[in-house]
């Protein structure tokens, strides 16, 4: 019997009504699973850059432990966020002390929606990829980069937890000028953004008390063969030679100022004060000096403490940086708790009010995002390490260091 038009609209409207409800159902499902998924684990990613393979990758490597060590340990302590369990995964990355590369891995971040980043290393990678987390909103704690312009860029997202290049360069020519009692100084740096940077710093406090630079070279970071400079030098007959730059460069120059017969003793930044200078140097390396941001390992509130911490979970000593990792990493938990938040911009605007007691120091930041009362450190090298020499600035607990 064919349909009548009567009753064609009712099965219509029957078809349409089935078809409603389980529609209707289906959605009610997904908007019941949805509370479900935001009160289930929280999975908050940190990004962590710096050089992981070439020259510098043993204080690459040392710095991603040393933010591995506080991740892990942030884990440990079970920290819940919107009253959900959290759990840190950190994201590393090699950007191979290189601008370039720098700036991709910072790009790679932001696209992972990382909240937070542990890095550069180098002041030559921290600084362009700053302006990329900066426009992403995206916190930055360096542990290692110096140059000053890294925080004076007026980028609300840019923090570092060691003295800059300001203070650091001040420290060395202090030291120069006071301790050593130096007349002329020959100037080198390898023209990158920290080598260079430091070496300004340093020149500008030494001629403006009274010493002559009798000669400026320059190199670059990745030459290992400095006889035509070191000539030049040696016949400038300076009372010490300072470079700006980094240890594969600073240890075969001593070498080859021994082999030359220039006398004076070499005076480098934290660059050149890693533990592989002894290496490269060889007998050439006692005698000559460098500096750190901060106090001494064994005078830092957690030094010895971390230190043996560090050794036991990687079987190997702290190169360099690991405790300023550790504290940049401890610093972004921190604000995460404080924000209840895995946001970056909510932890951004709880960095400033950071007043941490870290592995270094006590951490906290001026109105640039800079450590506050940054102390530097100078050591000696002898056959088979360094000794702190003198603490230069810093809090009442640096200068308690000395």
């Amino acid at each position: 019997m064919p349909f009548s038009r009567r009753h064609l609209p009712l099965s219509i409207v029957a078809a349409a009504i089935i078809s409603t409800l389980v529609t209707g159902c289906g959605k009610s499902s997904d908007q019941a699973a949805a509370p479900a998924a935001e009160t289930g684990p929280l999975v908050i990613k940190i990004g962590q850059a710096s050089p992981l393979t070439g020259a510098q990758a043993a204080i690459g490597k040392d710095n991603e432990s040393g933010a591995r060590l506080a991740l892990e340990d942030a884990n440990a302590a079970k920290i819940k966020i919107g009253g959900r369990d959290v759990t840190f995964e950190m994201i590393s990355e090699d950007d191979q002390a290189d601008p370039k590369q720098g700036t991709l891995v910072a790009q790679k971040f932001v696209d992972s929606k990382v909240s937070a980043v542990i890095g550069h290393l180098n002041s030559g990678a921290t600084i362009p990829a700053s302006k990329i987390y900066s426009d992403a909103g995206i916190p930055q704690v360096s542990p290692s980069a110096t140059n000053p312009t890294y925080t004076h860029q007026g980028f609300k997202t840019a923090f570092r937890v060691m003295a800059n290049d300001e203070q650091q360069g001040k420290a060395l020519g202090k030291f120069a000028v006071e301790a050593l009692k130096v007349k002329n100084v020959a100037v080198i740096d390898d023209k990158t953004a920290y080598g260079e940077g430091l070496a300004n710093e340093f020149r500008k406090y030494v001629e403006a008390n009274g010493v002559k630079v009798v000669a400026a070279e320059h190199t670059d970071d990745k030459s290992i063969d400095f006889t035509a400079i070191l000539t030049n030098v040696k016949s400038k007959k300076p009372d010490i030679v300072f470079y700006g730059g980094m240890y594969p460069q600073a240890g075969p120059m001593v070498a080859q100022m021994k082999k030359l017969g220039i006398p004076a003793k070499l005076l480098t930044g934290d660059g050149g004060c890693a533990l592989e200078f002894l290496h490269l140097a060889g007998d050439a390396a006692p005698g000559n000096y460098c500096s750190l941001p901060g106090v001494p390992l064994d005078k830092m509130p957690g030094g010895a403490k971390f230190a043996e911490r560090f050794k036991t979970r990687f079987n190997m000593p702290i190169q360099q940086y690991a405790p300023n990792a550790y504290d940049a990493a401890m610093v972004v938990v921190e604000a995460i708790k404080r924000a209840d938040s895995a946001d970056p911009a909510k932890i951004v605007a709880e960095m400033p009010k950071t007043n941490m007691p870290g592995v270094t120091s006590t951490i906290t930041f001026d109105e640039n995002g800079d450590i506050k009362n940054g102390a530097v450190t100078i050591y000696q090298y002898s056959t088979d390490g360094k000794t702190a020499v003198e603490t230069i600035g810093g809090t009442a607990e640096a200068a308690a260091a000395k």
